[in-house]
């Protein structure tokens, strides 16, 4: 069973580290608001990862993934939510926009935690991914339910603690990408990223 672990949290952790929605989201709420702002989206990715994970258990996210019409409005409604992520970023880092001010002190729009739970939730390729890819994970030895919790717990500890470092570390340099200029381009890339991801998640193939 230590084997078929070893190799689960290698899979896992290669595929927690790509670069994809999650950590877009996350790299727009630090850079607008600051550090504790992207900890509470990390948090909010890693309550969707559970949410997921249980549907997995209950047999509700094979659903998703055979029906092609609940696969199809999932999918739209999460490209709609990057789009939107991504448009209020352009908007917020315009050439006519204030410069920015302290980022842990800045307000934001809308609940950190909850902006990480919906981007995550309504993420298709999630449904995809626990229902496709985990069951080929899991250790034979235990039962199927019992092997895609701990699956799940893996998953969601990982990107913990790979988008949770990934926050600290924008943060440290937070001098640097404060200066008005650097700021604004950030946002504004990060802005086209979210837009691009929205894109291509509505138009991906099933």
């Amino acid at each position: 069973m230590l084997t078929h672990l070893i190799a689960a949290v290698g899979v896992l952790g290669l595929l927690t580290v790509t670069p994809g929605p999650d950590m877009a989201v996350v790299t727009r709420r630090t850079l607008v608001a600051g550090t504790r702002d992207g900890l509470r989206t990390v948090g909010g990715i890693a309550t969707g990862l559970l949410i997921w994970g249980a549907l997995t258990v209950a047999g509700l996210s094979a659903v998703l993934a055979s029906s092609p019409a609940a696969y199809l409005v999932v999918k739209l409604l999460g490209a709609c939510y990057l789009v939107f992520l991504g448009a209020q970023a352009l908007w917020q880092h315009r050439p006519a926009a204030p410069a920015p001010a302290d980022t842990e002190n800045r307000p934001t729009a809308g609940s950190p935690w909850r902006t990480g739970l919906v981007s995550n939730v309504l993420n298709p390729k999630i449904a995809v991914f626990y229902t496709g890819l985990l069951p080929t994970l899991a250790p034979p030895q235990l039962p199927a339910a019992g092997a895609m919790t701990l699956l799940a717990l893996l998953h969601t500890t990982l990107t913990l603690a790979w988008l949770g470092s990934y926050v600290l570390l924008l943060s440290k340099a937070g001098r640097v990408l404060a200066k008005p200029g650097i700021h604004r381009a950030l946002g504004r890339t990060t802005g086209v990223v979210l837009v691009g991801l929205g894109l291509a998640v509505a138009t991906a193939a099933g």
